[in-house]
């Protein structure tokens, strides 16, 4: 008998219910982190905005995709991509270096 009118099952219904709800709450906190507008990437890389092929972008600033992969046009000026840090102005396109900021591309 339960002096407080709970039987066993309840309690670990209350239990699981609070850790799925805990576990919901981390993962929209984890996926609201990974679509905010400062992408972490991994160490020792950076954006290089205009050097990716189209559907080859890790994310865009602003335009005419929204994130990885969504890019149409090659060498889109606001599509960025990981590289190498202190390689992007480096990296030569039909229209010009990478760039650490979004540019204006034909």
């Amino acid at each position: 008998m339960h002096s407080n009118g709970d039987h066993p099952m309840n309690t670990r219904t209350k239990i699981a219910a609070l850790t799925a709800s805990a576990f919901a709450l981390s993962l929209a906190a984890a996926v609201a982190h990974a679509d905010d507008d400062d992408h972490m990437a991994a160490d020792g890389q950076e954006r290089c905005y205009g050097v990716s092929l189209a559907g080859e972008n890790d994310c865009a600033s602003t335009g005419n995709n929204s994130c990885a992969g969504t890019s149409t046009t090659d060498y889109d000026g606001h599509a960025w991509t990981y590289v190498d840090e202190g390689t992007c102005e480096d990296i030569q396109t039909p229209y010009g270096p990478g760039s650490l900021t979004p540019v204006d591309r034909p």
